[in-house]
């Protein structure tokens, strides 16, 4: 996948463009991220906010070893065995399709 295949991908299924990165957020907070996809020139890295502010890399991988799922999900960063992850991603979706229906009444 490349860097645009994924940051497609992750603005299709609940995540949010913050300070420049793919970023999920708590459901309860829509800022500030805690989780972010940094996408450097030949690389993908995923990380976590810790409690202190800090950043966290908890998995990165090459573009040319990242490719997409069934599900269209990027393979290779480990997004499928982060703790939470997938239901974190689902709070953020939903959060943002009701934020689209509201909008449109």
């Amino acid at each position: 996948m490349t860097k645009d295949e994924i940051t497609q991908w992750a603005l299709a299924n609940g995540w949010s463009m913050i300070d420049g990165f793919p970023s999920l957020t708590k459901p309860s907070a829509p800022h500030p991220a805690i989780v972010r996809l940094v996408l450097k020139a030949t690389m993908a890295q995923v990380e976590i906010k810790k409690p202190a502010g800090k950043w966290e890399k908890v998995a990165g991988e090459s573009y040319s070893k990242i490719t997409a799922d069934e599900d269209g999900m990027p393979g290779g960063l480990g997004l499928g065995t982060i703790a939470g992850f997938s239901q974190l991603m689902q709070s953020n979706k939903d959060r943002q399709m009701m934020a689209r229906i509201g909008m449109t009444r």
